[in-house]
């Protein structure tokens, strides 16, 4: 990562996978390097924590939840997450508004909201949690919190969420933003779960602040390339990254 960083001919740097590991590096990363050496850095799942914490040790926002070449990228590109790719990593102006479908079921709340802006922090929701409590996590005051997950079981989403409710960090958000959660599903029937339909609505339908589900991103084919710890819109449906990234 430091090589990467370093070498002036590299532009930008891709996640080529995901898995696990990337909290181990945290102590690790000489963050006066990268902040000096600012790189365009892609990748989601478990890349949140390597983003967040060098976001929070350098206030870059450079690094992109979106698609990764040994996933998303070498069999089939998706047209959708291509488009959006290229529009995130080449524009030195505001992404704006972020595509999606008219039809799309997004809303959590049926009750309409002013327009809220703030930061936003988060990526997959395991990784998320991993990180709280550790001095590579910046403040979630007055944040738009996005996750999403794959492949776990409702009683886990239950309890990731449960810590950030304990660690108040869902009472003090703008907004919050959830992604696609693949396969977070029981897979054995005969045992009594709650959906995470119903693990989301028992934690977020008593909050009074927009929340949007079903959003493309997260451990699917169609998806956007979205910054990190950018200046993020939430106007009813409608969600604008407002601030340039790019220099």
């Amino acid at each position: 990562i430091h090589a990467m960083f370093a070498d002036k001919n590299v532009k930008a740097i891709f996640m080529l996978r995901g898995g696990y590991g990337t909290i181990r590096l945290l102590p690790e990363l000489d963050y006066g390097l990268i902040k000096k050496n600012p790189k365009i850095l892609v990748g989601y799942s478990d890349a949140t924590s390597l983003f967040n914490a060098i976001y929070h040790k350098t206030g870059l926002l450079s690094c992109f939840y979106g698609p990764m070449p040994g996933v998303d990228i070498w069999d089939g590109f998706d047209q959708f997450a291509e488009g959006c790719m290229w529009r995130a990593l080449t524009s030195a102006k505001p992404i704006g508004e972020l595509p999606m479908n008219k039809n799309d079921d997004v809303l959590l709340h049926a009750k309409k909201y002013e327009p809220v802006e703030g930061r936003l922090i988060g990526g997959n929701l395991a990784v998320f949690s991993s990180s709280m409590g550790t001095p590579y996590l910046t403040s979630l005051k007055s944040k738009i919190l996005f996750f999403e997950d794959v492949a776990e079981s409702p009683y886990r989403i239950d309890r990731y969420l449960a810590q950030l409710k304990a660690a108040g960090v869902l009472d003090k958000a703008k907004a919050i933003l959830l992604g696609q959660f693949t396969d977070c599903i029981e897979e054995d029937k005969t045992k009594p779960t709650l959906t995470t339909e119903e693990v989301f609505k028992d934690y977020f339908s008593k909050l009074d602040i927009p929340i949007l589900k079903n959003l493309p991103s997260g451990h699917v084919k169609r998806q956007w390339t979205i910054p990190l710890g950018a200046k993020y819109r939430v106007d009813g449906r409608k969600i604008s990254v407002i601030e340039s990234v790019l220099e």
